[in-house]
């Protein structure tokens, strides 16, 4: 626990870049932002990379997704993959604040929090959690927006095996009724804007599992925002 904690205060010293390892520095250099994090052309509801002028995938227009919206920050690629790995397995919670600041410099993403009622992390299971030691989700949502996160309105009530290890359809098999609203704050979720943050969306199974959860719930408006999407 000593090291979780001293590594994540470690993190958090603006000393060095992580990407550059330029020192004295950022935790993100104003160059390294600039080379690896510019905007790109996305789809508006599940952030896949799209030639500049299209707004909306294909598959997003045939069958629409639960998502409102979806922003993305930068696609799942050298740098930001092995630092977001760093970030959720190898205890650097402090890398938290840095991804929260190249989240806010994307475009759309501060419209989105300021429109919001609420922030929700997508939770963890117990078993998840105990494994981890913390919630990555959690501690970015309370970097982006610290009084509007709330952690108890979406529940997960089932453990899964990771995404990363099954096939499409095994992913959404896997999410069936994996997640839960608190029936006693649904009062909190109907007709409100939310805003549902993670770390990496790949299929968007996860995303959309939560998201059709708190739309049967009431909500009115769901934002998705990942720091990275793979492609």
């Amino acid at each position: 626990m000593f090291a979780r904690v001293f590594r994540g205060l470690l993190d958090a010293l603006p000393s060095q870049c992580m990407v550059c390892h330029a020192w004295p520095g950022q935790s993100l250099c104003e160059a390294c932002v600039s080379r690896f994090a510019q905007p790109q052309p996305r789809c508006r509801t599940c952030a896949l990379l799209l030639p500049s002028g299209v707004a909306q995938c294909g598959e997003c227009v045939a069958k629409a997704p639960p998502l409102d919206a979806c922003l993305a920050a930068v696609s799942y690629a050298y740098p930001w993959s092995h630092l977001i790995l760093g970030y959720k397995f190898h205890e650097h919670p402090g890398r938290a604040g840095a991804f929260a600041l190249l989240l806010r410099s994307t475009p759309w993403v501060e419209p989105a929090l300021e429109a919001a009622d609420a922030v929700l992390p997508m939770p963890l299971s117990r078993e998840r959690l105990r494994t981890r030691g913390f919630n990555q989700a959690l501690l970015l949502a309370r970097q982006l927006a610290p009084d509007k996160t709330n952690s108890h309105l979406l529940l997960r009530i089932q453990d899964t095996p990771a995404q990363s290890t099954l096939h499409r359809n095994e992913r959404l098999d896997s999410l069936h009724d994996a997640f839960a609203v608190d029936p006693l704050r649904v009062q909190q979720i109907k007709g409100k804007r939310l805003v549902l943050v993670d770390d990496v969306m790949t299929s968007g199974a996860t995303l959309y599992a939560a998201a059709r959860v708190l739309r049967a719930a009431g909500a009115a408006h769901i934002t998705g925002l990942v720091i990275a999407r793979t492609e």
